[in-house]
């Protein structure tokens, strides 16, 4: 789970409040759908149909605007995948739950988005910051699967160092490079492999 500041977060209460949160909501959407690089304070103001001051009562500064909405896009993916994982019981489908539903939250996002997070260095911090926690979610589920006799027994910690490896390259963009699979799909190979791999015949 992502944690921030109060210095992360927009300003999003007292007067106006409810605006503000629409709004906000309406620019994560706008980022999450076609990256941020290119947009300037005055492109999103357009976009978003405001003025700059209205912007500026979210964050002071666009870098603000953009890490707010990276760690809300995270924020907000993680409590439906959790959500999602509560909802399964069997010790091998929470682990295929979990990945899919990562992979679900990532289809819509568009490669421009990951493309800037990766170049711009406080977003790239809270993608491998979540990847991080992701990881030991995964080593943790595996830890289950084994301990039901679902899973051959392995090395659980250099599974979870394989598995966080790959899970950092695709945060890094790394796997896009080297494949050509976006991250939601990589995710759903990683899910197909550890599976196959895992699974007692």
């Amino acid at each position: 789970m992502i944690e921030t500041t109060s210095a992360d977060a927009p300003k999003l209460t007292g007067r106006g409040a409810a605006r503000r949160s629409a709004l906000f909501e309406e620019l994560v959407a706008l980022l999450v759908g076609e990256g941020f690089a290119r947009l300037t304070l005055d492109d999103l103001a357009a976009r978003l149909r405001c003025s700059k001051r209205t912007l500026y009562g979210l964050a002071g500064s666009k870098e603000q605007l953009v890490r707010a909405a990276v760690v809300h896009f995270f924020r907000r993916a993680t409590a439906r995948v959790e959500a999602v994982l509560a909802a399964a019981t069997d010790p091998a489908e929470r682990l295929a739950a979990y990945l899919r539903a990562v992979s679900a939250e990532l289809a819509p996002v568009s490669p421009q988005f990951f493309d800037d997070v990766a170049a711009f260095e406080p977003a790239a911090e809270v993608y491998e910051r979540n990847t991080r926690a992701a990881a030991g979610r995964v080593q943790q589920l595996i830890e289950e699967g084994v301990r039901a006799g679902v899973f051959r027994e392995v090395h659980v910690t250099f599974a979870a160092d394989v598995i966080s490896s790959v899970m950092v390259r695709i945060q890094r963009r790394q796997v896009a490079a080297a494949t050509g699979l976006a991250d939601a799909e990589a995710y759903e190979q990683l899910a197909e492999l550890l599976l196959s791999g895992l699974r007692r015949t």
